[in-house]
């Protein structure tokens, strides 16, 4: 069978789907007008649920305080106590939070909450436990 005929074949059927002349795309479909601002489904509002446009934008702005964070805390290391393990363990830090930022704009955001939380903890411990 060769394109040309598949392409017979689909017309055939929504024509008799649809009735002869008639495409889907001319067949009215009802479509619920949306408010302004109704960004949160009803369901996911009554629950007090994020919805996945939201919880993106949380852990975006959450890596982006954590970056900064990590930015003043690097700085202040370095000015107290200048070692290639304070830049190690903080630059480390400083891209676990870019990557989970892109995690998030890519939809990921479960495993970039847990990446952040896991490696900023990491991070702090590290800090704690082998920089004197």
């Amino acid at each position: 069978m060769t394109t040309s005929d598949q392409d017979q074949d689909r017309q055939q059927e929504q024509e008799q789907d649809h009735g002869p002349g008639e495409s889907p795309a001319a067949i009215p479909v009802a479509i619920p007008a949306a408010t302004a601002g109704d960004d949160v489904p009803e369901e996911a509002a009554a629950e007090g649920r994020l919805t996945p446009r939201q919880a993106r934008r949380l852990r975006i702005v959450l890596s982006s305080v954590g970056m900064a964070a990590m930015g003043v805390v690097l700085a202040l290391r370095i000015a107290s106590r200048s070692s290639v393990l304070v830049v190690g363990v903080y630059g480390l830090a400083l891209i676990l939070c870019g990557v989970v930022i892109e995690l998030s704009r890519n939809g990921r955001t479960r495993l970039g909450s847990w990446l952040l939380g896991v490696g900023l903890v990491a991070a702090v411990g590290a800090d704690w436990l082998l920089i004197p």
